[in-house]
């Protein structure tokens, strides 16, 4: 029997931006080690269906691209599948390349066929050189005639080592539109659906999704397939939890699919990473990666690890995203070609096992933050590893236009990150995760920043209390937070269009030298800066002057916690650009968190091996099946 691994797709939306994702019919070439095109030649008017494209007379179009290519390393490295075959149907006289590359991005031809007419071709390739990278693809060039591919796929004779359906899991609060276009996504995939078993909408908003415009419609359209759940908000980790818990219900399903709402979605990648999971030699999660909902060739997340030291999340390699497929496409960037391993994935987008759930439990009670790489840590210990699969991916609001570190999800920063720190880090107390949280209350309290320093105490007093609070304020961490809000003057945006405010010395300005963050304070003089910063805060009250208005105004750009300081008062743009903030130096305010955070900071410290012992213990009972249906009564 025939199983597709995977389908060759274009895209759903008539957006040029879109194109280089899943055609490349461009020129390019390399200068000075950047790739630049030589020519561009892709036209939307060449794409005639979702599976259908024109090749013009006398033209070359790759399908080397992210959607499109085959990633051959991973299928190698994760499955035992040695051989898959190419099938490509055509129509016109065409010649059909069909490439590979190595882990270094090194293209190499593996084969090449003349066609006329209606053509069917396959090329039987193996997968056996690919330990360290690399990909498979074809490129069609057209002869003297227009051609038409009519549709391709990358296929396996091998059976499947497990043959469950998924089920899908979305949690959404007040964001009703994009879940409706989800849904109608879905419904319009069938293939997609054949590997799907329930779709749990996980409701908690105020803005449901059963009262948006064409909910209706496509409800009729999946049917009994689709299962709405209303709850209470009890966050990200709370809406995953219950679609997990649901899952576990189904004896169809052997996985379930995590999803977020604000995004849109690729059918393919979707039915892409169930078949993937199916195929793993032993059981793994499958993560998607993350492209900008609002800049779409932009690829933010490939693999993400979790740094031992400081314990904290980052991309694999960190300096080299996020990539824009719009100025380098996948042939012109080598280090896409590598097989990077992944310590979690976001759950924008994971398919996880439920073996894995079975084993180590569902989701922490976090409501938000670090839920996603906890559970991968923890699956990771226990033989479920993460797999970031190229070319599953979808399209999420990114963090550009966003700093949730001064919000109130503050507060789930700094606890969740300890708690993932005080169940998974290796180092002896942390590490550096306390050096390292210290020092981003100290930024935070040398910007004038005085909400978020108070939201990461809070964070911390819950951290010594013991794990115990994790599920006590699980439905009321968020709500007590946005509270806090009113008590700080600093967190209010101005954006009343009839006052224009003003500071006294005016916008400072930097040089693009300076912009890139080189006067940053590093080494000696990193240390005698914050000496000096805050003893002068701790002794000098600001001048009324600038306490009656902004001394200073900066871009959200500029507004780095090395220049701040310098100030007694600042007028800052909000981080989406809608308003701006006023921040005060406070003395009063200054000096007891300075001393409270130093204080909490230091009880962590002493009380880590206690406290680790503590959370590693209440662990199995903190993520069980049985504890999460509790709450969910308890919370209906």
């Amino acid at each position: 029997m025939t199983h597709v691994l995977q389908n060759v797709v274009f895209p759903l939306d008539r957006d040029p931006d879109l194109l280089p994702l899943y055609a490349d019919p461009e020129t390019w070439s390399v200068i000075d080690e950047e790739p630049v095109r030589v020519s561009n030649r892709a036209h939307l008017g060449n794409i005639l269906g979702r599976h259908r494209a024109r090749i013009v007379a006398g033209r070359r179009v790759s399908l080397g691209t992210y959607f499109n290519a085959f990633p051959a390393s991973y299928w190698q490295h994760w499955t035992s599948v040695r051989e898959v075959r190419l099938t490509v149907r055509t129509s016109g006289p065409a010649t059909i390349l069909v490439y590979r590359s190595n882990g270094s991005g090194v293209r190499q031809r593996v084969d090449d066929r003349e066609v006329t007419g209606s053509a069917v071709t396959s090329f039987d390739l193996p997968l056996t050189e690919y330990s360290d990278g690399g990909w498979l693809w074809f490129d069609v060039v057209a002869d003297e005639k227009h051609a038409v591919l009519e549709g391709a796929e990358w296929t396996t004779e091998q059976e499947p080592a497990r043959a469950g359906k998924a089920s899908l899991g979305i949690t959404t609060y007040n964001k009703p539109d994009y879940c409706v276009e989800t849904l109608r996504a879905l419904a319009d995939a069938p293939d997609a659906l054949e590997v799907v078993d329930r779709i749990f909408l996980v409701d908690q908003g105020t803005q449901l999704v059963a009262e948006q415009e064409g909910f209706d419609e496509v409800a009729d359209r999946l049917g009994e397939t689709l299962s709405v759940i209303r709850q209470p908000n009890l966050g990200g980790s709370g809406g995953f939890a219950r679609s997990m818990h649901e899952a576990l219900q189904r004896p169809e399903s052997d996985f379930v699919q995590l999803l977020d709402d604000d995004v849109r979605l690729e059918p393919e990648s979707l039915r892409r990473s169930i078949v993937f999971g199916r195929y793993a030699t032993t059981p793994v999660l499958v993560g998607g990666h993350m492209f900008d909902l609002l800049d779409r060739p932009k690829l933010h997340g490939w693999a993400e690890v979790v740094d031992e030291s400081p314990f904290m999340w980052r991309n694999l390699y960190q300096e080299r995203m996020p990539h824009d497929f719009g100025v380098a496409n996948l042939r012109q960037s080598p280090l896409l070609h590598m097989r990077m391993d992944a310590d979690y994935n976001g759950w924008w987008m994971c398919l996880i096992p439920l073996a894995a759930i079975r084993e180590v439990g569902l989701s922490l009670p976090a409501f938000i933050k670090w839920d996603d790489a906890e559970f991968c840590l923890r699956a990771g210990k226990a033989g479920f590893p993460t797999v970031s699969l190229p070319g599953v991916a979808l399209w999420h609001v990114s963090w550009v236009n966003k700093d949730d570190t001064i919000d109130w999800q503050a507060y789930f920063h700094a606890r969740n990150r300890i708690v993932a720190g005080l169940l998974h880090s290796n180092a002896p107390r942390g590490g550096r995760l306390l050096v390292h949280s210290r020092r981003v209350d100290l930024k935070h309290l040398m910007m004038m920043q005085y909400y978020p320093a108070a939201l990461r105490a809070r964070a911390l007093r819950d951290v010594l209390s013991g794990p115990a609070h994790l599920r006590k304020n699980l439905a009321t961490a968020m709500p007590a937070a946005r509270a806090l809000a009113a008590d700080f003057p600093e967190t209010v945006v101005h954006r009343d269009p009839s006052v224009v405010l003003h500071s006294r010395r005016g916008r400072q300005v930097y040089t693009p030298r300076k912009q890139n963050n080189l006067d940053n304070p590093t080494g000696l003089r990193l240390r005698w800066f914050t000496l000096s910063t805050l003893v002068s805060h701790w002794m000098r009250r600001p001048a009324p002057e600038n306490v009656a208005q902004p001394e200073a105004e900066f871009g959200k750009d500029d507004a780095h916690w090395w220049r701040l300081p310098a100030f007694d008062s600042a007028l800052v743009s909000s981080a989406d650009g809608s308003g701006k903030n006023i921040y005060t130096r406070d003395r009063a305010k200054y000096r007891r968190m300075l001393i409270e955070t130093v204080r909490l900071h230091w009880q962590l410290k002493r009380r880590w091996p206690q406290l680790q012992k503590e959370y590693r213990e209440a662990l199995p009972d903190l993520v069980s099946d049985a504890a999460w249906q509790h709450t969910f009564e308890e919370q209906s």
